[in-house]
C-alpha cells in the first residue's frame, strides 16, 4: 500500500509541476503572438503563471500536499522505530504511534531498575565527568 501511495504521490507531483509549467508556456505563447519579445514574455509568463497555477490547480496541490504529509509521517514513524531498535527497545512501541512518549517512560523504568540502564548511563557520563573536574581543580590549586 505504501508503494501505491508513493506511485500516486509521484504521479500527482509530476502532473502538478507539468500543469504549472504548461500554464507558463501558454501565457508565454499568447504574449509572443501579440509581438512581445520572447524573454519578456517568458518572464511575464513566470510572474503571472506560477501564482495563477496555485489557484487554478488547487485540488492537485492539495493532493500533493497530503501525499507529502503522509510520506513524512511514515518516515518519522520509521525513524522512531529504528531509533528505538538502536536503544534496544521493543519495536512494538512504534505501532502505537507514540514512540517518543513510551520511550521516555521506558528510560525512567530502566534507570530505576537494575540491569538495563545503558541509556541512562550514557546521559550520566557527562555529569560525572563535570563533577570530578571541579575537585581536581581545587586539588591542583
Amino acid at each position: 500500500m505504501s508503494e501505491r501511495r508513493s506511485d500516486t504521490l509521484l504521479r500527482d507531483l509530476v502532473l502538478y509541476v507539468l500543469a504549472r509549467f504548461a500554464l507558463v508556456a501558454v501565457i508565454t505563447a499568447v504574449l509572443v503572438l501579440f509581438r512581445v519579445p520572447l524573454l519578456v514574455a517568458l518572464v511575464m509568463g513566470l510572474v503571472v503563471g506560477l501564482p495563477l497555477g496555485l489557484l487554478l490547480f488547487r485540488s492537485l496541490n492539495n493532493r500533493v500536499t497530503a501525499g507529502l504529509a503522509a510520506r513524512n509521517e511514515h518516515r518519522a514513524r520509521e525513524r522512531a522505530r529504528l531509533r528505538a531498535q538502536l536503544r534496544g527497545e521493543e519495536p512494538d512501541i512504534d505501532e502505537s504511534g507514540g514512540a517518543d512518549g513510551p520511550s521516555d517512560s521506558s528510560r525512567s523504568s530502566d534507570s530505576s531498575g537494575s540491569g538495563g540502564g545503558s541509556a541512562t548511563d550514557d546521559t550520566d557520563r557527562p555529569d560525572e565527568s563535570d563533577k570530578p573536574d571541579k575537585p581536581d581543580r581545587g586539588g591542583d590549586e
